[in-house]
């Protein structure tokens, strides 16, 4: 018997032990360590804790429902096309002092998949980085937007009587904590007042970070109970203050009037009225049964179908003709509430409204834009992956957006 024979067999029967860091096992980062101990598998925790991280976000935002359990938004009926009449982006935009090329912004702004509609018409569509028209790409924050055509169908539907209505008349369980006596209207303006600061330090992790580390990565709460404790820090109404947990309360009382799930709100009342032609779906802050849909950051679907939600908002809340939400809500929606709060502009029902400009958008987390603009007939949806610290890649793509709308291609 050769000494290569008779290792092999000891191999084969487990006889030779590796070294023990060859088949040591993940260990979950410190933050996630501490507190209840949870039922999601460590390699799972480990990737939901780095998806955010730019060496793999490019590949997480567009694949999330590998990492959570989802609860589907079908699509039904006929789609709602558009007429393609692809040209060259053969515009310039201007950053830091410099002209760059439309194309350049791709690679610049980190581009997963771009859409551009000029009144209904799809003049550029294009994708990046292995995706493709069938991928549904992670919209963070542009949920929130989702989230605020849902309250107004709801109020159409006179599920809810007015959005003056203190949330507490819907959700009783909000009584005694920071959010009694907060309006409905007060929470789609982030005017709530509750003393939750939308910062994730997640080294020392405050209310905000440690909600995302124990619903998100970890699921051993629900996302939206927080809300049930949580202190005031401002009078309601007075001090504009972005933060996730308020569109997680408003997800909640979607699910609490509707008698159902929000996925099966947003089935009815949009994705199938949108005319939808692909499935959309949320990621859940738990496993079946037990999770909510995370209504403030969630949502994942098409390209197209994101520019479908741009283009009934552009129509005034129509969608082929065919009625989604009341142009009075649309309005509403995009009307800054009070002073301008930021770069980006103000802030309506749950949508950023740009500064100088008659343009607004849903915004999400790392460069996730439906960017809408009524004074040209533009569409604009750009899909990124920017990194986590993005300040830059921000600024740079919203002189993209407005020199895309500005844009006027050839006939």
């Amino acid at each position: 018997m050769t000494f290569g024979f008779r290792l092999e067999l000891a191999v084969l029967l487990g006889l030779l032990v590796a070294p023990a860091t060859v088949h040591a096992q993940q260990e979950l980062p410190v933050p996630l360590q501490a507190g209840a101990k949870s039922d999601v598998p460590v390699a799972t925790q480990i990737m939901r804790w780095r998806m955010n991280d730019g060496d793999v976000n490019s590949f997480a935002f567009r694949n999330m429902d590998q990492l959570f359990t989802t609860r589907t938004v079908a699509h039904s009926g006929a789609s709602w096309m558009f007429p393609k009449v692809e040209r060259p982006m053969d515009f310039t935009y201007s950053f830091g002092g410099t002209t760059y090329s439309a194309e350049q912004a791709l690679e610049r702004t980190y581009t997963n998949a771009l859409l551009v509609l000029k009144d209904g018409r799809i003049v550029t569509e294009i994708y990046r980085n292995g995706s493709n028209e069938h991928t549904r790409f992670m919209g963070w924050s542009m949920t929130k937007s989702i989230t605020s055509i849902l309250v107004g169908a709801a109020l159409e539907d006179g599920l809810i009587s007015s959005i003056d209505d203190d949330i507490t008349r819907y959700l009783p369980e909000l009584k005694g904590g920071g959010y009694e006596g907060v309006t409905i209207r007060q929470i789609l303006q982030m005017r709530s007042g509750v003393d939750y600061d939308e910062s994730y330090d997640f080294a020392k992790p405050g209310i905000a970070a440690s909600n995302h580390i124990n619903a998100l990565v970890k699921n051993v709460v629900r996302f939206a109970d927080v809300a049930r404790t949580i202190r005031r820090r401002s009078k309601p109404g007075e001090v504009f203050a972005y933060k996730t947990i308020d569109t997680a309360v408003l997800g909640w009382l979607i699910e609490r009037v509707s008698r159902g799930s929000v996925a099966a709100y947003t089935a009815r009342k949009l994705w199938e009225p949108l005319g939808a032609e692909a499935d959309g779906f949320y990621i859940m802050d738990g496993q079946p049964g037990t999770g909510r849909e995370f209504s403030g950051a969630g949502f994942n679907a098409t390209l197209r179908d994101w520019g479908r939600f741009g283009q009934m908002m552009l129509d005034g809340g129509r969608a082929n003709g065919k009625h989604v939400v009341s142009e009075q809500w649309v309005k509403a929606g995009q009307t800054p509430a009070g002073e301008r709060e930021g770069p980006e502009g103000g802030y309506g029902y749950q949508w950023w409204t740009m500064a100088k400009s008659p343009a607004y958008s849903a915004i999400g987390l790392q460069g996730q834009y439906v960017y809408i603009d009524p004074a040209s007939r533009t569409v604009v949806v750009k899909l990124s992956y920017f990194p986590p610290t993005g300040g830059q890649a921000t600024q740079e793509t919203l002189a993209f957006l407005a020199a895309a709308s500005a844009w006027q291609p050839a006939k």
